[in-house]
Protein backbone atom coordinates (compact mmCIF):
# COMPACT_ATOMS: atom_id res chain seq x y z
CA UNK A 1 0.00 0.00 0.00
CA UNK A 2 1.18 3.40 -0.62
CA UNK A 3 0.62 6.10 1.86
CA UNK A 4 1.02 10.01 1.42
CA UNK A 5 4.17 11.36 2.94
CA UNK A 6 4.72 14.99 4.74
CA UNK A 7 4.52 17.01 8.14
CA UNK A 8 2.18 15.26 9.77
CA UNK A 9 0.48 14.65 13.53
CA UNK A 10 -2.32 12.78 15.11
CA UNK A 11 -2.41 15.23 17.92
CA UNK A 12 -4.33 18.36 16.16
CA UNK A 13 -7.67 18.87 17.51
CA UNK A 14 -10.24 21.60 16.94
CA UNK A 15 -10.92 23.11 20.66
CA UNK A 16 -14.13 25.47 21.11
CA UNK A 17 -13.95 27.96 23.70
CA UNK A 18 -15.80 31.13 24.78
CA UNK A 19 -14.23 34.44 24.39
CA UNK A 20 -14.56 37.32 27.20
CA UNK A 21 -17.78 38.66 25.13
CA UNK A 22 -19.82 35.12 25.12
CA UNK A 23 -19.03 34.40 21.58
CA UNK A 24 -17.73 30.64 20.82
CA UNK A 25 -14.76 30.31 19.02
CA UNK A 26 -12.79 27.06 17.33
CA UNK A 27 -9.31 27.22 17.37
CA UNK A 28 -6.64 24.15 16.56
CA UNK A 29 -4.78 22.95 19.48
CA UNK A 30 -1.36 21.21 19.22
CA UNK A 31 -0.42 18.58 21.58
CA UNK A 32 2.30 17.52 22.85
CA UNK A 33 3.77 15.71 19.16
CA UNK A 34 4.79 18.12 17.05
CA UNK A 35 4.37 17.44 13.19
CA UNK A 36 7.17 15.41 11.63
CA UNK A 37 8.35 13.77 8.04
CA UNK A 38 6.53 10.61 8.14
CA UNK A 39 4.05 8.37 5.78
CA UNK A 40 -0.11 9.00 6.94
CA UNK A 41 -1.43 5.48 7.50
CA UNK A 42 -4.34 6.65 6.59
CA UNK A 43 -5.78 4.91 3.41
CA UNK A 44 -7.39 7.34 1.03
CA UNK A 45 -7.36 8.55 -2.78
CA UNK A 46 -3.74 9.49 -2.78
CA UNK A 47 -3.07 5.91 -1.20
CA UNK A 48 -4.49 4.83 -5.41
CA UNK A 49 -2.35 7.53 -6.89
CA UNK A 50 0.28 4.77 -8.02
CA UNK A 51 -2.36 2.73 -9.20
CA UNK A 52 -4.30 5.22 -10.84
CA UNK A 53 -1.23 6.61 -12.84
CA UNK A 54 -0.69 2.67 -13.91
CA UNK A 55 2.70 2.45 -12.75
CA UNK A 56 2.19 -0.85 -11.31
CA UNK A 57 3.10 -3.37 -13.29
CA UNK A 58 0.94 -5.74 -14.48
CA UNK A 59 1.91 -8.90 -13.05
CA UNK A 60 3.17 -7.70 -9.98
CA UNK A 61 1.62 -8.71 -6.71
CA UNK A 62 1.03 -5.16 -5.69
CA UNK A 63 -1.42 -4.74 -8.60
CA UNK A 64 -3.40 -8.01 -6.82
CA UNK A 65 -3.23 -5.67 -3.37
CA UNK A 66 -4.46 -2.86 -4.51
CA UNK A 67 -7.31 -4.36 -6.41
CA UNK A 68 -8.25 -6.56 -3.11
CA UNK A 69 -8.33 -3.00 -1.26
CA UNK A 70 -10.21 -1.20 -3.61
CA UNK A 71 -12.84 -3.31 -3.31
CA UNK A 72 -12.74 -3.33 0.35
CA UNK A 73 -15.75 -1.65 1.69
CA UNK A 74 -14.52 -0.49 5.07
CA UNK A 75 -11.80 1.29 3.07
CA UNK A 76 -13.36 3.12 -0.56
CA UNK A 77 -15.76 0.94 -1.93
CA UNK A 78 -19.42 2.17 -1.93
CA UNK A 79 -22.77 1.65 -3.12
CA UNK A 80 -22.03 4.73 -5.29
CA UNK A 81 -18.47 5.24 -6.22
CA UNK A 82 -15.01 4.96 -4.72
CA UNK A 83 -15.10 7.66 -1.27
CA UNK A 84 -12.11 9.92 -0.60
CA UNK A 85 -10.94 8.18 2.91
CA UNK A 86 -11.48 4.79 4.34
CA UNK A 87 -14.10 5.04 7.17
CA UNK A 88 -11.51 3.19 9.58
CA UNK A 89 -9.31 6.12 9.53
CA UNK A 90 -9.08 8.83 12.50
CA UNK A 91 -10.17 11.47 9.97
CA UNK A 92 -13.18 9.85 8.07
CA UNK A 93 -15.94 12.15 7.88
CA UNK A 94 -13.89 15.04 10.03
CA UNK A 95 -14.00 18.52 9.41
CA UNK A 96 -10.79 20.12 9.02
CA UNK A 97 -11.61 23.61 10.55
CA UNK A 98 -14.74 24.59 12.29
CA UNK A 99 -16.28 26.05 8.63
CA UNK A 100 -14.42 23.58 6.53
CA UNK A 101 -16.46 20.57 6.07
CA UNK A 102 -14.92 17.03 5.54
CA UNK A 103 -14.43 18.17 2.01
CA UNK A 104 -11.89 14.90 1.19
CA UNK A 105 -12.54 13.18 4.17
CA UNK A 106 -15.49 10.99 3.13
CA UNK A 107 -17.45 11.96 0.46
CA UNK A 108 -17.33 10.67 -3.60
CA UNK A 109 -15.31 12.63 -5.81
CA UNK A 110 -16.00 11.69 -9.88
CA UNK A 111 -12.64 12.63 -11.17
CA UNK A 112 -11.16 10.29 -9.12
CA UNK A 113 -13.37 8.02 -9.72
CA UNK A 114 -12.76 8.61 -13.43
CA UNK A 115 -9.10 7.73 -12.65
CA UNK A 116 -9.83 4.43 -11.16
CA UNK A 117 -11.41 3.38 -13.70
CA UNK A 118 -9.29 4.48 -16.35
CA UNK A 119 -6.85 2.21 -14.45
CA UNK A 120 -9.03 -0.37 -13.93
CA UNK A 121 -9.52 -0.20 -18.07
CA UNK A 122 -6.15 -0.37 -18.42
CA UNK A 123 -4.93 -3.64 -16.49
CA UNK A 124 -8.12 -5.40 -17.49
CA UNK A 125 -6.34 -5.33 -21.14
CA UNK A 126 -3.07 -6.29 -19.74
CA UNK A 127 -2.07 -9.81 -20.02
CA UNK A 128 -1.65 -10.74 -16.25
CA UNK A 129 -3.13 -12.76 -13.47
CA UNK A 130 -5.44 -10.06 -12.34
CA UNK A 131 -6.69 -8.50 -15.97
CA UNK A 132 -10.61 -10.59 -15.07
CA UNK A 133 -10.24 -8.82 -11.45
CA UNK A 134 -9.66 -5.73 -13.21
CA UNK A 135 -11.99 -5.88 -15.54
CA UNK A 136 -14.53 -7.23 -13.37
CA UNK A 137 -13.84 -4.03 -11.10
CA UNK A 138 -13.82 -1.79 -13.69
CA UNK A 139 -17.50 -3.17 -14.48
CA UNK A 140 -19.31 -2.82 -11.11
CA UNK A 141 -17.40 0.37 -9.91
CA UNK A 142 -18.33 2.12 -13.76
CA UNK A 143 -22.22 0.88 -13.05
CA UNK A 144 -22.41 2.23 -9.33
CA UNK A 145 -20.59 5.87 -10.46
CA UNK A 146 -23.30 5.89 -13.53
CA UNK A 147 -26.40 4.65 -12.03
CA UNK A 148 -25.78 7.59 -9.00
CA UNK A 149 -25.28 10.17 -10.62
CA UNK A 150 -28.27 9.27 -13.24
CA UNK A 151 -30.07 8.61 -10.30
CA UNK A 152 -29.58 12.34 -8.67
CA UNK A 153 -29.89 14.00 -11.66
CA UNK A 154 -33.38 12.41 -11.78
CA UNK A 155 -34.10 13.21 -8.03
CA UNK A 156 -32.62 17.00 -8.19
CA UNK A 157 -32.16 18.01 -11.70
CA UNK A 158 -28.23 18.72 -10.86
CA UNK A 159 -25.31 17.19 -11.43
CA UNK A 160 -23.18 17.73 -7.70
CA UNK A 161 -19.76 18.63 -7.07
CA UNK A 162 -19.44 15.15 -4.89
CA UNK A 163 -22.07 12.69 -3.91
CA UNK A 164 -22.23 11.30 -0.48
CA UNK A 165 -20.59 8.47 0.63
CA UNK A 166 -23.31 6.31 2.76
CA UNK A 167 -26.55 7.62 0.68
CA UNK A 168 -25.27 8.68 -2.46
CA UNK A 169 -26.73 11.87 -2.31
CA UNK A 170 -25.17 14.89 -4.44
CA UNK A 171 -23.46 17.30 -2.16
CA UNK A 172 -21.61 20.82 -2.22
CA UNK A 173 -22.03 22.55 -5.70
CA UNK A 174 -24.58 22.89 -8.17
CA UNK A 175 -25.30 22.84 -10.66
CA UNK A 176 -21.99 21.96 -11.26
CA UNK A 177 -20.31 20.59 -14.38
CA UNK A 178 -16.84 20.39 -13.69
CA UNK A 179 -15.01 17.02 -12.85
CA UNK A 180 -19.07 15.19 -13.02
CA UNK A 181 -18.55 16.30 -17.00
CA UNK A 182 -16.46 12.96 -16.71
CA UNK A 183 -19.64 11.47 -16.67
CA UNK A 184 -19.96 11.78 -20.32
CA UNK A 185 -16.18 9.80 -20.69
CA UNK A 186 -17.49 7.03 -18.20
CA UNK A 187 -20.52 6.47 -20.04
Amino acid sequence: MYFDWGEHTDTVTLVKAVNNDGSTVVFRKQGEELPSLRFVKEFGYVSLFPFMMKLIDPKSKKLEHHLKHLKNETLLWTPYGLRSLATNSNYYNKYNTEHDKPYWRSPIWININYLVLDALGYYAQSKSPYSQEAKRLFQELRARVLGNIVDQYQKTGFLWENYDDAKGEGKGSHPFTGWTALFILIA
